[in-house]
């Protein structure tokens, strides 16, 4: 079996240590819109999970237009540099889930296993879970480590360490 690249595992890593993203959405009149969601790894599905409200603007959003983009970065140091900071952009589709679905149920377990406090919030009927299946990505893990990355390249990044 062939090792992992090893921005790969720097990807995984990335991910699973950040707890939000910033998340890209068009408005009605095509006017971006970024607004910033916690989302939990589903390494099964191989896919992001995020809890949205009804009454947000990109929730409205992404029901007009599904593609979205999510950007996850290291935090920034305090007066440190930035621009070698490890980020990926990630290009997906949002699917918008019925409550009560066994879809649902599942995003609920994976959600609350990384963000167990917002259990009473799962509970609130405008609230929905959101699957984003990526489809693309483009990772930079420092100063002159950039790469593209394909859909399958993308899954292996998401789903459990080899």
């Amino acid at each position: 079996m062939a090792s992992e690249h090893r921005l790969t595992t720097t990807l995984r890593d990335l991910l699973n240590q950040q707890r939000t993203a910033a998340l890209g959405t068009v408005g009605a009149d095509g006017t971006p819109f970024v607004s910033l969601v916690p989302y939990a790894l589903d390494t099964r599905q191989r896919c992001l999970v995020i809890h949205v409200s009804g009454l947000a603007a990109h929730t409205g959003n992404l029901r007009r237009e599904p593609r979205v983009s999510l950007l996850v970065s290291e935090n920034a140091a305090a007066n440190g540099p930035v621009h070698a900071l490890p980020r990926v952009t990630l290009e997906a589709t949002a699917e918008l889930l019925a409550p009560g679905t066994a879809e649902a149920l599942a995003c609920r377990a994976v959600y609350l296993q990384r963000f167990p406090e917002t259990e009473p919030m799962t509970e609130l009927g405008d609230f929905r879970f959101v699957r984003l299946l990526v489809h693309a990505a483009r990772q930079v893990a420092g100063f002159g480590a950039a790469r593209s990355l394909d859909r399958e390249e993308v899954r292996s990044a998401l789903g459990p360490a080899p």
